[in-house]
């Protein structure tokens, strides 16, 4: 008994509960309570040390495994980020799995050769397209970590005009690439000709949270005589509000047909015939099915 009021008052000490005035009110009987202003601090003490946690894609970042918030995204997402105790790794399935600040990390192997996951989307287009970008002075509008862009230069471009209302996203080599300029904090519905100072025969687009409609009018507008233009359709940016699902995510086909038929009305309208649509060979972030439109300035008469 003496010792267990030992070890308790000890815990009072620490807790910076002040002694009770006599010992033998400390220890409770077998019937009673503990009392609140006893079990409270003990509680906060317990709760004080827990491992701090944060999100695997932040995590990625902070340890260098990706330039970006996106590129860590889409490493998490082609399943090749494994977390957790030396011997115990579990691959991560999504991006906003917490986890341990101090665990182990591996990436094993790599999704793509580019800076950014949209790399994938544009290079498939281009291919499936059969085009030919050599020589080309383009937009990339929403370059973002600038995928787009690595994969216009990749196949030949002479010029790209790197487009994005956010700042510090465009990869570090592409910043430093002769061939392009980094328009940052620019909003693509304020361009100007003295932005794009040369013609643009190839337009580019990946942008998010805007429709086709209103991002592109200006770059267009501003776009040679006869360019051409590979845009990204984003369903979820496309529909209304409502007809959006659970997680941000478009999942009726009919709504996927509807929404590629009316940015195809509306490119003709524009004076832009659609030479060709397929469907993305890959999903975006949050898993939404998207589609790849490629346009020629000019109807035929």
């Amino acid at each position: 008994m003496a010792e267990t009021v030992r070890w308790i008052l000890g815990e009072r000490w620490i807790m910076g509960v002040g002694l009770p005035r006599e010992t033998k009110s400390v220890m409770p009987s077998a019937t009673s309570h503990w009392h609140a202003g006893f079990r409270i601090p003990i509680a906060k003490a317990m709760t004080q040390d827990k491992p701090k946690k944060v999100r695997i894609d932040q995590l990625l970042v902070e340890r260098g495994e990706a330039e970006s918030r996106t590129r860590a995204q889409a490493l998490v997402m082609a399943g090749l980020v494994f977390a957790g105790p030396p011997n115990r790794l579990e691959r991560m399935g999504k991006s906003g799995q917490q986890v341990l600040a101090d665990c182990t990390i591996e990436v094993r192997g790599r999704d793509h050769p580019w800076v950014g996951r949209g790399g994938m989307k544009l290079d498939h287009a281009i291919r499936e397209f059969g085009l030919d970008a050599r020589g080309a002075v383009a937009m990339d509008i929403g370059s973002s970590t600038g995928g787009f862009t690595e994969v216009m230069l990749h196949h030949g471009a002479a010029r790209v005009f790197a487009v994005d209302v956010g700042t510090n996203q465009l990869a570090w080599k592409l910043r430093q690439d002769p061939r392009v300029t980094v328009l940052e904090q620019t909003n693509a519905r304020a361009l100007t000709p003295m932005m794009i100072d040369r013609d643009c025969d190839w337009v580019v687009c990946d942008a998010s949270f805007i429709g086709l409609a209103k991002v592109l009018e200006v770059p267009l507008a501003l776009a040679a005589g006869d360019a051409r233009l590979v845009a990204l359709i984003k369903p979820q940016f496309e529909v209304a509000k409502g007809e959006v699902g659970k997680g941000g995510i478009v999942r009726d086909p009919a709504l996927h047909t509807r929404v590629c038929d009316e940015v195809t009305a509306w490119l003709e309208d524009s004076g832009w015939r659609v030479a060709g649509l397929i469907e993305s060979p890959i999903t975006g972030t949050e898993g939404n099915v998207e589609f790849l439109v490629h346009a020629l300035r000019g109807n035929p008469g």
